[in-house]
């Protein structure tokens, strides 16, 4: 049955479907022989012969779903041009193409999903989708109410209004002669790049340490830096089911009502 192209090269695992649009685009995408630019195009995965960057897609693979403890100076990518170690180097026995949802910066640690399903990883990454990932995070000082707020209600960093997030205290460390440290947990829906430490570092509260202990509602504080399991069937299930995040509507204020009028001022 044909289906759009984006869809098909999700499903077998070469990248997620925003990722195919891209390739779709620029020209990397071929199907029987014909390059295809036209997002809308479709094909069937069963008869036609489709191509990405020359290779072709023969048949989806078995789905994967990979859930690793990234250390710090670990890159959330697929490879690296420096030669620095990726998550994927950290995976050993998958014969399947997987790669990290979203992103993790190379100086943070915690948990990275790996997978070759690109539906559910767009609806991973996507905000849109309200999958909420969750940081504890160690600052310099300790912000006082106004600043959590402020950082709550979202900040504007680099031309860009940050989306609002939660943000609760969980201890402070040092305090006495010196300015003291605190540990906060964040939830996010958006994933911007290093946006966590632009957010505290735009107000005076440089993050000293991040961990990611939460990605939707996935967890493991058994996992430590460098070991992964595969996800249970369970937990593929509690992903997949994540309801797209919808704006809540604007209150409308109902008009005043009009005071009757006495019969002395109608007169």
């Amino acid at each position: 049955m044909p289906e759009r192209l984006q869809k098909i090269i999700a499903h077998a695992g070469f990248a997620s479907r925003r990722e195919a649009e891209e390739m779709i685009r620029t020209g990397r995408v071929t199907v029987n022989g014909r390059v295809v630019t036209e997002l809308g195009t479709k094909a069937d995965g069963e008869r036609d012969h489709i191509k990405v960057d020359g290779k072709l897609i023969t048949r989806a693979e078995p789905h994967r779903y990979i859930l690793l403890y990234k250390p710090k100076e670990v890159m959330t990518t697929v490879d690296d041009p420096e030669g620095r170690t990726t998550v994927i180097d950290l995976i050993r026995g998958v014969r399947e193409r997987i790669y990290p949802v979203g992103r993790l910066d190379y100086h943070s640690e915690g948990l990275v999903l790996l997978t070759n399903d690109g539906e559910l990883a767009y609806k991973i990454a996507h905000p849109r989708h309200g999958s909420v990932k969750t940081y504890h995070v160690k600052v310099r000082g300790v912000p006082d109410d106004r600043v959590i707020d402020k950082l709550r209600r979202g900040i504007t960093i680099e031309g860009k209004r940050t989306l609002p997030c939660e943000i609760g205290r969980i201890k402070t460390t040092g305090r006495g002669d010196d300015e003291g440290n605190s540990w906060l947990e964040v939830k996010l829906r958006e994933g911007r790049t290093q946006q966590i430490r632009k957010m505290f570092q735009a107000m005076g509260h440089p993050v000293t340490k991040l961990k990611r202990v939460a990605i939707g509602p996935i967890s493991d504080p058994r996992l430590t830096p460098g070991v992964w399991r595969e996800l249970t069937e369970h937990e593929v299930k509690l992903l997949s089911r994540q309801k797209e995040a919808r704006p809540r509507p604007r209150s409308r204020k109902k008009p005043a009502a009009k005071r009757p009028t006495s019969r002395r001022a109608r007169r």
